[in-house]
């Protein structure tokens, strides 16, 4: 038996002699270190680039409810005899559309909606069209619907129709079931008044709440998400889930805030709001870019729940944008000034987690979720800075823990990652107890290159630390594409390494839809009908998906310095799979040879590996070519029978994530 030990370990150690490696990562796996938090790889949604209205929500219909302003009929094409007026029967929502007769076969009165950057829709899917509609004078009128593609050179533009009859002098919903023959991308909605012998209405018809969803939405919900958005973010199995924003929580001025108690309720009375992101840049200026508030507050705790991420919302402390304001629009920093947002808070928390006999617990129960939503996390601010900051969150803060000491709340270190404003938030937030900080860095490669270490010397007594959002780009280039998702790879084994004191970190944006961006990169691309996980997403979801339970310590060699490209790595215990998990990533143009060592092993049965090649510099996914970059899983290779260190060799801008059976 020693003989065959002796033969074995000479054999290991010809076999590794063979190779002549740049770099040794040893691996202590007897001594599991500090627990990764189930939050630590999460998602952030603000609603920029069209993420919500035409992107996640499954709304089809712009300006469902003739509110947009200050065209009530933005959207929407009119013709025959339309008026819009303003005292339906939603009084949060009071306009609505009145269609008369032209007195004539054949002049047609209706209304024709263009949908965001048109109207995607299946072949043999179902679409689930409904409106609010009364005939005033009592006279019974047909509304035909129709799905139309106006500009085909077919016979026809219309390829999917029904009709629905409005018989009640009172407004009442009215339902009918689209199933089109065909898949078109961009078509449009046609609502036309008629007879029932399908010529020209002769009445008067009142419309209100025009609406239409797939009816195979995320989770099978009426007012639901689009199913291949929602479950890219399931898939990518994230931690912790922070809504709504982001820039919109404060708005432009703080009449314009994203306010989450007008986002529940019935979805029929949602007040609309103007999003802050419509005009920010007027080199990409959407002027019919409103919130619905048809994603509100409930639908995200629900895909919260769903996904099985923690809500993280985020509220706003009194103070509208700072860059755009200053030191205006912002509410007194007093108790009494602070109120309103102090009970926003306050209320937010008994909507989400209080019994159906409160005011707001029997709103969420109402609404279909008598069950807590079990929210621990609570965000004040966004993104904010000095003094005018430091008042009111302090303010807040207190009003908040005086009554729900349970619950974490995060403060934020203003817009900088470094800096006067950086280095005086984070002390604040030691000085007021914040349970995390929230730090925002959106860089270049010069500046992940430069930050490898950047959590090492962080104060382990202090708060804990939330990369709230962050992404690179490279100078000139910022978009997708492979050359800058590399740095993001590598900077992240400084967050995994760093667990004891980073305990979440948010990519963002989250989404964009092709024809109506403003700000990029963005992790998920969509258009109509597609959908592109940009290798931003890749990264995140292999982090996500294996972030064990327990940092390992580490030792390697030749760790790269200041402003310098490398081979940097993190590794992981995952108690709940048996499993040791290591991340490598090589941010070199050109490959290294790596030895990981997994010291207090005696031998590696079985190990896997996910590789992920992100070499070609301007590579990018797109709507048009998905699939460009995307990890690949395989049997991992080993030197020697028996042994406990794997050799690899690194390809050039490589991401490699090894999970070996314990």
């Amino acid at each position: 038996m020693q003989l065959k030990r002796l033969a074995l370990s000479a054999m290991l150690a010809i076999s590794m002699g063979a190779w002549a490696q740049d770099y040794t990562v040893t691996i202590d796996t007897q001594k599991p270190g500090a627990v990764v938090q189930s939050t630590m790889y999460g998602i952030f949604f603000e609603d920029i680039n069209f993420a919500a209205d035409g992107g996640l929500y499954g709304e089809l219909v712009k300006n469902r409810s003739f509110e947009f302003t200050p065209d009530h009929l933005m959207g929407w094409q009119a013709f025959g005899k339309v008026e819009i007026k303003n005292d339906g029967p939603f009084d949060r929502n009071p306009h609505y559309a009145r269609l008369s007769t032209m007195n004539h076969n054949d002049w047609w009165t209706g209304l024709q909606n263009e949908g965001y950057f048109g109207i995607g829709v299946e072949q043999n899917k179902e679409y689930r069209f409904s409106v609010y509609a009364r005939v005033p004078e009592g006279r019974t009128q047909m509304l035909r619907v129709q799905l139309v593609e106006p500009y085909t050179n077919d016979e026809h533009q219309e390829f999917c129709q029904q009709d629905v009859k409005v018989t009640s002098s009172d407004w009442q919903k009215y339902t009918v079931i689209l199933k089109p023959n065909r898949t078109v991308d961009k078509a449009q909605l046609r609502v036309l008044m008629c007879e029932e012998n399908g010529r020209s209405g002769r009445g008067t018809v009142d419309v209100e709440h025009i609406s239409l969803f797939p009816v195979d939405t995320w989770k099978g919900h009426e007012n639901g998400m689009r199913k291949d958005l929602a479950q890219a973010l399931a898939d990518m199995k994230p931690g912790v889930f922070r809504f709504p924003g982001g820039c919109i929580v404060e708005g432009v001025t703080l009449d314009n805030r994203y306010n989450w108690k007008n986002s529940v309720g019935p979805v029929e009375n949602r007040p609309l709001n103007k999003n802050r992101w419509e005009c920010t840049f007027t080199y990409r200026y959407y002027p019919d870019y409103f919130q619905s508030y048809g994603l509100g507050f409930y639908e995200f705790f629900l895909l919260s729940e769903e996904i099985g991420a923690e809500p993280l919302p985020v509220l706003n402390v009194g103070m509208a944008c700072q860059f755009q304001n200053g030191d205006n629009a912002h509410a007194p920093a007093t108790v009494e000034g602070l109120q309103p947002f102090i009970d926003d808070c306050l209320d937010l928390i008994e909507f989400a987690n209080g019994s159906t006999d409160t005011k707001w617990g029997k709103l969420r129960a109402e609404m279909g979720h008598p069950a807590s939503f079990n929210m621990k996390l609570l965000a004040i601010g966004n993104e904010q800075w000095a003094d005018p900051y430091f008042k009111r969150v302090k303010i807040v803060a207190d009003a908040v823990r005086k009554i729900h000491p349970e619950i974490k709340i995060i403060g934020t270190s203003g817009p900088d990652a470094e800096g006067h404003n950086f280095e005086i938030g984070w002390e604040a937030m030691k000085r007021q107890k914040a349970d995390l900080v929230d730090e925002h860095f959106y860089r270049p490669i010069s500046w992940f290159k430069n930050e490898w270490n950047r959590y090492d010397k962080y104060d382990r007594k202090g708060p804990k630390v939330f990369a709230g959002e962050y992404a690179c780009h490279d100078r000139g280039k910022k978009w997708n594409h492979a050359g800058a998702s590399i740095y993001e790879a590598a900077f992240m084994t400084g967050l995994e390494r760093n667990a004891d004191i980073v305990h979440m970190a948010t990519y963002a944006p989250l989404f964009s839809h092709v024809d109506g961006w403003q700000w990029r990169p963005d992790m998920i691309w969509y258009d109509n009908l597609r959908v592109a996980k940009s290798a931003s997403y890749w990264v995140q979801a292999l982090y996500a998906q294996n972030k064990g339970t327990n940092v390992l310590p580490i030792q390697q060699t030749n760790f790269p310095g200041k402003g310098e490209d490398g081979v940097l790595a993190s590794a992981v215990w995952d108690k709940d799979k048996a499993e040791y998990i290591v991340k490598l990533v090589n941010t070199f143009d050109q490959p290294k040879t790596v030895s990981v060592v997994l010291k207090g092993m005696k031998q590696i049965s079985e190990a896997s590996v996910i590789k992920l090649d992100l070499s070609q510099y301007d590579l990018e996914n797109t709507v048009d070519n998905p699939n460009a970059i995307e990890p690949k899983e395989e049997n991992a290779e080993r030197v020697g029978q028996g042994g406990n260190a794997i050799m690899v060799s690194l390809p050039a801008k490589s991401f490699y994530v090894y999970k070996v059976k314990k």
